[in-house]
């Protein structure tokens, strides 16, 4: 069975460990992450995960067996800083997405301290809340080139005929200077464009999100684009394969549009 592939938009910080507090924020975005096991029709037998919070001058690999936690966020009450989501690691698995990189000539680098960032824990403490299924994470590469985060997508599409779930964790709009009401312009204007791009023949679809930045609001929405990135792995993982949007909201921490991707 081949696996689809999921583009998360991840919410912000620890939110599902503060729902008696922000729940009625994050509702949609629980219930979507939550129904991903119903979607699957089985459990995986690890999960791959892009994360928007890591990135480093090559391609780097989390390896531990038992990775530790990282509070990646700040302001938010003592007890989101307590927070254990204890999924184990796979450095097998690490170790042969390596090879799969390194065999299509992407220098890839094992890293064993690396511990689950927030874009990992708080994205699937609602779709595995019983941290079962082994994660390793994969970083971003320094540069942030779309054409070269697809085409590792590419070479890790393998994976989904193994059992491995490959997962890009970020944001469709991730803006944090106008994360309200004076940024919903630009997220709706991205983010029906993403949306319209996402449903295109898969040549045009790639092609365009290579070229991301002539979108509307594009560096409105991303003044930086390590939030998008995960997309374009995910995409190459993929590419030709249409796409749904299992998760989106209009009126997003009460002004903005983002929205999740499903693959296959």
């Amino acid at each position: 069975m081949k696996l689809p592939t999921y583009f998360l938009s991840h919410g912000g910080g620890p939110w599902p460990f503060m729902m008696d507090q922000v729940g009625h924020l994050y509702g949609k975005l629980d219930a979507a992450l939550r129904d991903i096991p119903r979607q699957l029709g089985v459990t995986p037998k690890a999960l791959l995960v892009i994360t928007a919070h890591w990135e480093g001058r090559d391609f780097m690999l989390s390896s531990s067996p038992k990775p530790p936690m990282i509070y990646d966020y700040g302001g938010f009450p003592p007890h989101t800083y307590e927070v254990q989501y204890p999924a184990p690691g796979s450095p097998e698995l690490a170790t042969q997405v390596r090879g799969l990189l390194e065999a299509g000539g992407v220098h890839a680098v094992l890293d064993g301290q690396r511990g689950f960032d927030h874009g990992t824990f708080s994205a699937l403490y609602p779709v595995y809340p019983q941290a079962d299924v082994p994660i390793v994470q994969l970083s971003l590469k320094y540069g942030l080139d779309p054409k070269e985060h697809l085409a590792v997508g590419r070479l890790l599409a393998p994976l989904r005929e193994q059992g491995v779930l490959i997962v890009g964790s970020g944001l469709s709009y991730h803006n944090l200077r106008a994360f309200n009401a004076a940024g919903a312009a630009a997220s709706h204007a991205f983010d029906g464009w993403l949306r319209a791009t996402m449903a295109l023949p898969a040549a045009q679809r790639s092609a365009q999100l290579i070229d991301w930045e002539q979108a509307p609001a594009a560096r409105m929405a991303h003044p930086r684009e390590e939030h998008l990135l995960p997309l374009m792995v995910v995409l190459g993982a993929a590419e030709d394969e249409a796409a749904t949007v299992p998760y989106h909201e209009d009126a997003f921490m009460g002004a903005l549009a983002v929205s999740s991707f499903r693959l296959g």
